[in-house]
């Protein structure tokens, strides 16, 4: 490897920051989050080191150094989650392979590094009772029809199908009309065939028959009051307003009604790998995590309801 120009730290901070914002076009918060994580990395290694810091003296950083600032931030004044802590290297990992791709300048120590075990939580789904109430409330402000259907249809394809938000949102014209299956390409590229439930066509197609804008078979389905496409936003909005009239946990969102859809199949017996294939999950391992949810839910209510518990 050449010589490396010895570029100030800051300014190797400042050129992988205008990376990020112009050509990954990361959102200005994560760009944020990027500058915050990295600005601490760089503030600490120089103090720690007792020098201002240059590229090569990114580059030469031994394994201990950057132990030495995990351990910091676990420890320190303000200590961090393992989660936050695997931020945090996640984003030491990024910031060097920007270099590497740059400079051609490699760091043998980082992959050497292995940051705290995360537990990650377990699905949080809402019982039989409030998934239903929620699907079916539509909404409690004062709405046209159509918007109530829209919003039902929404949630249903959440719950009765297992879709993702964006999943449920990106149906276009095309797909219509819904039948007894829908193929969907979904996240990383996974092909998946639905089973569709009457009850969930027959909210569609009523969202569809009250819609007053106009569908074209290139465009998502379900619009916004003024005929856009709608926001994933607009349906979190929505359904924060139920939750809140229905007197349910703020675990009820869109998001837990695909849980809830995974967690009521398996406690009724469905299949483990079939599920998997319905969520259009890449590995089983994600899929086996609803086992855990259930067997929680199992041993609250055996310590409820048994008389010796």
């Amino acid at each position: 490897m050449a010589a490396l120009q010895k570029i100030p730290a800051p300014e190797v901070l400042a050129l992988f920051l205008a990376h990020l914002s112009g050509e990954r076009r990361l959102a200005d918060k994560t760009v944020q989050a990027y500058q915050q994580d990295l600005s601490a990395f760089l503030g600490f290694t120089a103090e720690h080191l007792d020098k201002s810091l240059a590229l090569p003296d990114l580059i030469a950083l031994k394994a201990t150094d950057f132990r030495a600032y995990l351990a910091h931030r676990r420890r320190g004044d303000t200590p961090l989650s393992p989660a936050s802590i695997q931020r945090q290297l996640s984003a030491i990992r990024t910031f060097y392979r920007y270099m590497q791709r740059r400079w051609d300048a490699r760091n043998d120590a980082l992959p050497l590094i292995k940051g705290p075990r995360v537990k990650r939580p377990l699905p949080k789904a809402l019982s039989i009772d409030n998934a239903k109430a929620l699907v079916t409330a539509g909404s409690f402000d004062d709405v046209p029809g159509w918007i109530m259907a829209r919003n039902e249809a929404v949630l249903m394809l959440c719950y009765g199908a297992g879709l993702r938000i964006s999943e449920a949102l990106g149906l276009t014209g095309a797909d219509m009309p819904l039948g007894d299956r829908l193929q969907l390409t979904g996240k990383g590229g996974k092909d998946r065939v639905i089973p569709i439930l009457p009850v969930i066509a027959k909210a569609v197609n009523q969202y569809l028959s009250l819609c007053p804008h106009d569908v074209p078979h290139d465009q998502p389905i379900f619009r916004g009051l003024r005929g856009g496409p709608l926001s994933a936003r607009i349906i979190q909005g929505e359904v924060q307003k139920l939750r809140g009239a229905l007197g349910l946990p703020e675990s009820a969102t869109p998001h837990a009604l695909r849980h809830s859809f995974a967690t009521h199949l398996l406690a009724g017996n469905g299949d483990l790998r079939t599920i998997q294939q319905l969520l259009g999950h890449a590995s089983l391992s994600t899929t086996q995590r609803y086992t855990d949810v259930d067997a929680a839910s199992l041993m609250n209510i055996h310590q409820k309801a048994h008389p010796r518990a």
